[in-house]
C-alpha cells in the first residue's frame, strides 16, 4: 500500500505543479478560461487517480462475484468524479471545456512523459542530479 501512495504522491504532485504553471501562464496571457479549465480538470484527475489507488486493495482476496461488483462500483464512482469537471466546464463560461478535458488527462500525460523521458539517454551530470532529487 505504501508503494501505491508513493507513486500517487510522485505523479500527482508533478501533474498539479505542471497544471498550475501552465494554467497560470494562460491566465497571465489573458486566457483565463483555459487556465482555469486546465487546473479544474487536473484536480479531478488527481482525485480519480487517488480513488483508483485506494480501491485497488479492496479487490484482492475476495470472491470473483464480489470482486466484480467492487470493480464495477469503483469504475462508476470514478466516471462520476470525472464527469464533474466536464459538466462544470459546459455550464460555466469561466472554464474552457477543452482545457478541462486536457486537465482530466494530466496524470496520464505525466505518467507517459516520465516513461518516455526515462528511456532517453541523458548526459551523465543530468542523471546524477535527477537521482539526487528522488
Amino acid at each position: 500500500m505504501e508503494e501505491i501512495r508513493q507513486t500517487q504522491k510522485k505523479y500527482c504532485s508533478r501533474a498539479m505543479t505542471l497544471a498550475i504553471f501552465v494554467g497560470f501562464a494562460f491566465i497571465l496571457a489573458g486566457f483565463k478560461p483555459i487556465g482555469k479549465g486546465l487546473i479544474l480538470g487536473t484536480v479531478f484527475s488527481i482525485f480519480n487517480f487517488i480513488l483508483m489507488g485506494e480501491t485497488l486493495p479492496m479487490r484482492f482476496g475476495k470472491s470473483k462475484g464480489r470482486t466484480f461488483f467492487v470493480s464495477l462500483g469503483s469504475i462508476a464512482v470514478r466516471y462520476f468524479v470525472l464527469a464533474i469537471p466536464i459538466v462544470t466546464a459546459i455550464k460555466f463560461e469561466q472554464f474552457n471545456f477543452f482545457a478541462a478535458i486536457a486537465g482530466i488527462f494530466m496524470v496520464q500525460f505525466v505518467l507517459l512523459a516520465d516513461h518516455l523521458l526515462g528511456r532517453v539517454k541523458l548526459p551523465q551530470f543530468i542523471r546524477k542530479t535527477a537521482k539526487g532529487r528522488n
